[in-house]
């Protein structure tokens, strides 16, 4: 079954920062869920305006550190006291000074690997294709472009009335993204200005 004719979602092109970031906020009170915004620069504030809630990749971190300080002094524990005991010197077994390298140094590495899979988990990837990248617009994103998309899976989300709140709210461009690419035939233009 093609997708050509399904949407992924409406996007809109503002003016200005200030303009997304109000956009944002009226897109967030009009009951929609399912949006994000493009800009070439982070815009202080634009989380609270989404509403979105603190990121859980420092949970993530922080589990994985504690699983490496008990898997540190665990592992030293275990081969220095049951596996392999030797006594030195008349040291204790359990020389907990002496474990400190050893465990910060786990510590380390089990924190980098949950940073590493957290954010790979967090921002669902590998991702190898986005829809958003049918539009020519959202190349602007990276220089001057400040954009705003409301996926079709939001159960708000209408194409029509979508694109018509969006225009309301001040966009200057609006074009419907489709779920599969477009056939570039010349003469065809999804996109409409204000």
């Amino acid at each position: 079954m093609s997708k050509r004719g399904i949407p992924f979602g409406v996007l809109a092109e503002f003016e200005n920062p200030a303009d997304l970031m109000d956009a944002a906020a009226a897109v967030r009170r009009a009951g929609y869920r399912q949006f994000d915004t493009y800009s070439p620069f982070p815009i202080h504030g634009m989380d609270d305006a989404m509403g979105l809630k603190p990121s859980k990749l420092g949970w993530i971190v922080l589990i994985h550190g504690i699983l490496g300080l008990i898997g540190g002094i665990a592992l030293q524990v275990w081969s220095m006291d049951i596996a392999y005991p030797v006594h030195i010197s008349g040291k204790p077994y359990l020389n907990f000074p002496a474990f400190v390298p050893v465990t910060f140094a786990i510590i380390i590495l089990l924190s980098a690997f949950g940073v590493f899979m957290g954010m790979f988990f967090l921002n669902n990837l590998p991702r190898l294709h986005n829809p958003l990248f049918h539009s020519d617009r959202i190349a602007k994103a990276t220089d001057d472009g400040f954009l705003l998309c409301i996926e079709a899976t939001d159960p708000v989300f209408s194409e029509e009335r979508t694109t018509l709140f969006l225009k309301e709210i001040g966009a200057t461009f609006t074009e419907t993204i489709p779920l599969e690419a477009p056939d570039k035939s010349p003469g065809t233009e999804t996109g409409t200005v204000k």
